[in-house]
């Protein structure tokens, strides 16, 4: 499980190297986890180990938010002097990315077969039943 967690900071350390090297504005960690996306698309198949280090991580992802935490109460001042653009932000970027999931997955999901009109079913007679 050690080289496992070893692999994830590599990749992380190797996207923190090119975005310094390059001034990227996509921050370090993500484009390390583009470059294992990558590998392990090459891979075809995620090594046992790397998955049992996931799935501890993902056992323990409320400790990843204590250092989110930590930052908005540092910046407690600037929430309570500029509340309603982040709020305003916040809500737009939330529908902005429910609007794009919604078309993303109406043309990626296979189409339900249509369903026939009531006009094409033939009426069920009541000559039949008396």
């Amino acid at each position: 499980m050690i080289a496992a967690f070893a692999l994830i900071l590599v990749c992380q350390l190797f996207g923190e190297v090119l975005s310094e090297l390059f001034s990227l504005p996509v921050p370090g960690p993500v484009i390390g986890l583009g470059l294992l996306f990558i590998g392990l698309l090459i891979k075809r198949k995620p090594p046992k180990e790397l998955t049992d280090a996931a799935d501890n991580l993902l056992m323990h992802f409320s400790l990843l938010f204590v250092p989110a935490g930590v930052g908005v109460i540092t910046q407690i001042d600037r929430l309570k002097s500029d509340w309603l653009p982040i709020a305003a932000s916040l809500v737009i970027s939330t529908l902005l990315t429910i609007a794009a999931t919604a078309f993303l997955m109406s043309k990626l999901l296979p189409k339900a077969p249509a369903t026939p009109d009531a006009a094409a079913i033939p009426a069920i007679s009541d000559k039949g039943a008396k």
